[in-house]
């Protein structure tokens, strides 16, 4: 079996605020988000394929993160949708682009999330490996399909 990663690069500017939580990060603020998405395969060895030799195209693989995380999430507000209405009332018109999240805004959870939008997608001969979501430059999480 000749399986090889590919992976392809994104990123995206949102802001969050984390319900509940006891220190800063409760406030509104945003991140510049590095995405890495892995995904593991053979190539494809079929000689009439537009494909051959590909385990993705990496332009398949970018139409699929864009149109799942990076279009919907890019300049937005990203919050836990049981935050209640009266706190975010206020805001205004600066946060037009707010989207509600069934869960606290987290790299942690986001990664998980993305997990099950991409894999939902990808042909059915690839997998998805891996995912590392960097928050800032010096904090990230990584999401592989080995833990779960």
């Amino acid at each position: 079996m000749n399986r090889i990663r590919v992976t392809k690069e994104f990123r995206f500017e949102a802001a969050h605020a984390l319900m509940g939580y006891d220190g800063p990060c409760k406030n509104v603020h945003g991140h510049s988000y590095e995405l890495s998405v892995t995904v593991i395969g053979c190539p494809i060895s079929d000689q009439d394929s537009t494909k051959l030799g590909m385990v993705i195209d990496f332009g398949d693989l970018k139409k699929i993160i864009k149109k799942q995380i990076v279009d919907p999430l890019d300049h937005a507000l990203l919050l836990n949708s049981s935050v209640p209405q009266q706190d975010i009332q206020h805001l205004g018109e600066p946060f037009t682009n707010i989207v509600f999240l069934p869960y606290q805004p987290t790299s942690e959870n986001f990664l998980l999330d993305f997990a099950k939008r991409i894999s939902e997608l990808l042909p059915a001969q690839v997998k998805l490996h891996s995912m590392r979501l960097r928050e800032t430059a010096n904090s990230y999480a990584e999401w592989f399909a080995s833990d779960n």
